[in-house]
Formats: structure tokens, sequence, C-alpha cells
């Protein structure tokens, strides 16, 4: 698991320190992004790329985020708590982001458009012994009604617009986390909920798929 070389846990580590002097401050989410093995999900020719700061391809026009960003919206999800109960990932994809969720949070609920994804996230997960995690073939913009309400929710793709069905399915203090907008325009977007009312707040621009409809 903590590899050779590029891969290696030094390697991490070089990673963990340049997220820091980015601003990602939240040292449960550096912890636990020093230990997932970054390089198990992406394709064995980009395993020496794992741990540079960067967005890289994992097929079917995806990508796996970049991880100064995978750690603003992790910490931006948690809001200083050290663990979570119930979320919703919305795009699975490769599985990264949820394994990191699945270090912080009492159980998970992951869906994907793609079904091609989810056995090799799936596998991944199973590889690294995280049993918290449940997974679905879903259309993200419906969430998963049947599980919620969640304390938080992270979608890993951009909507044009937060979509309404996802909101209703906070918890009271839940926080919803996404990208919001087109490309070259989007920003992550906070929404909380507090009993009735959702406030909102823009964080900085960033780079994401588009979140689109029906399932494949």
């Amino acid at each position: 698991m903590d590899g050779i070389g590029m891969t290696s846990r030094r390697t991490r580590e070089r990673l963990i320190a340049r997220l820091r002097g980015k601003g990602a401050d939240d040292e449960t989410v550096l912890a636990v992004m020093a230990e997932v093995p970054r390089h198990l999900f992406v394709d064995e020719a980009l395993a020496s790329r794992a741990y540079e700061d960067t967005a890289l391809p994992t097929g079917h026009h995806q990508t796996i985020s970049q991880p100064y960003v995978v750690a603003l919206m992790t910490q931006l999800l948690l809001d200083g708590r050290r663990r979570l109960g119930r979320v919703l990932e919305v795009g699975t994809g490769s599985g990264y982001q949820t394994a990191i969720l699945a270090h912080c949070c009492d159980k998970v609920f992951s869906v994907e458009r793609i079904g091609a994804l989810l056995r090799p996230a799936q596998e991944r997960l199973a590889e690294l012994r995280l049993r918290n995690v449940q997974f679905a073939n879903r259309d993200g913009y419906d969430g998963w009604p049947a599980h919620a309400p969640y304390d938080g929710i992270l979608v890993t793709a951009a909507p044009p617009a937060v979509p309404p069905g996802l909101t209703a399915q906070l918890a009271d203090g839940g926080r919803l986390v996404l990208p919001v907008g087109p490309d070259g325009g989007q920003r992550l977007c906070v929404h909380t909920r507090a009993g009735s009312r959702i406030s909102k707040e823009w964080h900085e621009g960033v780079t994401f798929v588009p979140l689109r409809k029906g399932v494949d």
C-alpha cells in the first residue's frame, strides 16, 4: 500500500506539505489523505504522477480530482468537525474521494451514473478494507432519497445550478458542497441547512467535469 519511488510515503508527505502551503489546514483531512494510497485509484501508467497536485484522467471522460480540491471540499464538508454521520457522495468516479469520506464519516452512500465505474471503485475500497460505503448506479441529480436526510452531501461534478433535490435531502445542520457553473466559470459553493432555511456561501474557482443527467 505504501508504494515505492514516486508512490512512496515520503512522496505522499511532500504532497501533504504542498497542500498545507496552499491553505488546506484541516489536520484530520490531511492525515487521512496521507494514508489513502492515491496511486491505487489511477491507471498503472499514471502511478508515478499520483502524488502530483493535479487532476488525472481515469477513463470514461472522467478525472480523479486534484488533491488540493479534494482536501478543500472535504474540510468544507466537515466544517471543523472530526467526523460526520451519514454522507451522500454524488459521483463515485475512481472511488478516491469516496475513500477519503469513508475515513471521515460513519456511513457513505455513493452514487455514480456510469455503471462501468462502480465495480473498480468497489474493488479498490474492498482492498483498503473500507466497508462503510454503499454504492448505487443512479442519476446524481436525484441523490438517494431512500437514505436521506444526510449530514453532508458532496458532489464531484459541476451542475449549471444547484439541484433542488439535493438540498432537500440535507439534515438540519447539514452541508452541501459542490462546484457550480459552466466550463471556465465554476466555483465551489456550500449550502447549509438551518431548519427550513438554506444559507449559501461561495468559495474559489475550480474545474470539474459537468454533472450529467441519466444513467449509463
